[in-house]
């Protein structure tokens, strides 16, 4: 019962560290447009997040839960790893101020500690592949639904007076709000599907479900995470890619929205990080290609592409740390 209490806690500090790091995915374009003062905006960003997972279902958790390994060869240890690498990974690029994906974390970290434990053998290629590509082909889609989405704003507002930036702050609201349940729905179920995962693996449960509880601690995990905000990555998303006006910040956040929740619908974990940030450059490229800063762009994807082979391989040494190392240190302790 300790060790399942210990495997939920850790998961749930996952969840929250999440709700930091990506608070800022939803919230850095409505604060830099100056739509919602940064109180508000967390405030509200908080309360939809905790409602998402019960409004939108748990068929994220599931793919998460289910479809990356073969049932009964995760044991503890495996799911200490993947947990550890993923928040090491998380403390590391929010220290730098470097948007990176907890999605990309977890995925890799439960790669390399399975691997590890039970052989790359033991993973679903399948259900693996699946969670792979809506992860890779996400922020394609949002870079290009951002270009194209923000060419049809400009050519239906060609005509209009300056006054419109009004309706483009004020529908931030809205879209914030849409953004924020989508990621709620999205992200909050990958450590539901975690702790099913567990609660399995301990014994708690006999067969793979998600209870309402889980679904109640998860949600509220995220949402006091994004409550304490990402400062840093609220900076770097808000203003190093260019500088940010209401039109962008109403653009970016329908795409994003559009995108994430639609994925979590078909049960598709991927990253809101990526597909905000691919959306924030996909809508400052349509004004003209000059405004984005693609150096910084450059940064954050080379980040994205280690995510996965950095937290497998963090993993994995933890595992082997867990097996060999630990019971060394227990027998060499004096008594």
């Amino acid at each position: 019962m300790t060790v399942t209490i210990v495997l939920i806690i850790t998961a749930l500090i996952f969840n929250f560290l999440n709700g930091i790091h990506d608070s800022s995915n939803i919230v850095a374009t409505m604060i830099s447009s100056r739509a919602l003062s940064p109180s508000v905006a967390l405030s509200v960003t908080a309360v939809a997040e905790f409602a998402a997972p019960f409004l939108f279902g748990v068929a994220v958790a599931k793919t998460i839960g289910q479809d990356i390994v073969v049932p009964g060869t995760v044991t503890i240890e495996v799911i200490f790893a993947a947990l550890l690498s993923a928040i090491l990974w998380n403390l590391f690029t929010w220290f730098l101020g470097i948007p990176s994906s907890s999605s990309h974390a977890l995925v890799g970290g439960l790669i390399g500690a399975v691997g590890m434990g039970a052989g790359l053998r033991t993973l679903q290629l399948n259900g693996l592949g699946k969670i792979l590509i809506a992860l890779l082909i996400s922020p394609v889609i949002g870079l290009g639904a951002g270009y194209f989405f923000t060419k049809l704003v400009f050519f239906l507002a060609r005509d209009a007076s300056p006054r419109i930036n009004w309706f483009f702050k004020r529908s931030q609201i809205l879209t914030a709000l849409a953004l924020a349940l989508s990621h709620g729905t999205n992200d909050a179920q990958k450590t539901m599907g975690i702790i099913a995962l567990a609660l399995v693996t301990t014994g708690y449960l006999t067969q793979f479900q998600i209870p309402t509880w889980v679904v109640a601690l998860s949600a509220g995990a995220i949402a006091l995470g994004t409550i304490c905000g990402g400062w840093r990555l609220i900076k770097t998303l808000g203003g190093r890619f260019y500088k940010i006006r209401p039109v962008h910040g109403f653009s970016a956040q329908v795409t994003s929205a559009t995108v994430i929740l639609g994925a979590a619908l078909l049960g598709g974990p991927v990253s809101t990080t990526q597909v905000v940030s691919s959306a924030i450059m996909g809508v400052g490229s349509a004004e003209r290609l000059s405004k984005v800063r693609w150096g910084v762009a450059g940064n954050i994807a080379a980040a994205w592409l280690l995510t996965i082979p950095a937290t497998a391989l963090a993993a994995a040494a933890l595992y082997w740390a867990a097996v060999h190392v630990a019971p060394t240190l227990a027998l060499l302790a004096p008594r």
